[in-house]
């Protein structure tokens, strides 16, 4: 049943209008009713289907692997220094969304000082650097050639076990910015607030995405140029 969703879904992007709406009934029961099927998804095998590239898993024993996350933590050990000082580009926002952006930045400008390393936003599929969409940063090790896709998120402290979705995934074909085999890792820094409230940084953890599940969201959306389109209006009050 679970190779019939892209079926589906091919089904709905080709079809005329009879089709679709018959392509329409099929899927909408399928997501209804095969819920379960959707839970637990390797990640993995979603960039295989989307992008054709692997996901390769962190090797322990490895050398070279040790030795980039060796640098890649001394990086991130100087990010959190800095992050955590009165001067500090986090100090000029408020929410701590949008801190995650100021992360980026250092962590990219970090990382681009490294010798041996190239670190760049990674292109999409069209070549365009596009900033939103997974994954943030492309790392290269020049003496190996191994790629490292990295992706920073900031949580809570006490927050590890909640079941909020922090992680998306939106496959698109010219905004795919998987071009690579390789290393996936979320780089996670955990934040809390003093007792004059300002947030500080404790710590940063490497998660290795290689054996990483996902759910898909089933959802159906519209802007508003869907909605108030002249047509579609029936009745509409006095402007004051």
């Amino acid at each position: 049943m679970r190779r019939l969703l892209p079926l589906l879904f091919l089904a709905l992007a080709t079809a005329g209008a009879e089709d679709k709406a018959d392509a329409v009934k099929t899927l909408i029961p399928w997501l209804l009713d095969e819920k379960d099927t959707l839970r637990e998804i390797r990640f993995a095998d979603v960039i295989a289907a989307t992008s054709g590239k692997k996901v390769i898993a962190i090797d322990p024993k490895d050398q070279e692997d040790r030795r980039v996350l060796a640098q890649l933590g001394t990086a991130l050990d100087a990010v959190l220094a800095t992050m955590n000082t009165p001067e500090s580009p986090t100090r000029a926002v408020k929410r701590v969304n949008e801190m995650s952006a100021k992360f980026e930045d250092a962590i990219l400008a970090q990382l681009k000082a490294l010798p041996g390393f190239e670190c760049a936003v990674p292109p999409t599929a069209a070549g365009v650097r596009q900033r939103s969409g997974y994954p943030d940063l492309r790392l290269l090790d020049k003496a190996t050639g191994r790629v490292f896709y990295l992706d920073p998120k900031l949580f809570a402290h006490g927050s590890k076990t909640s079941a909020l979705r922090t992680f998306y995934f939106e496959p698109k074909r010219e905004t795919n910015k998987v071009n690579d085999d390789a290393r996936h890792l979320i780089i996670g820094i955990e934040h809390d607030r003093d007792a004059e409230g300002v947030v500080r940084f404790q710590h940063w953890e490497l998660i290795d995405l290689a054996n990483f599940r996902v759910k898909l969201k089933a959802e159906f959306a519209g802007s508003n140029a869907d909605i108030y389109r002249p047509e579609a209006v029936v009745s509409t009050g006095p402007k004051r």
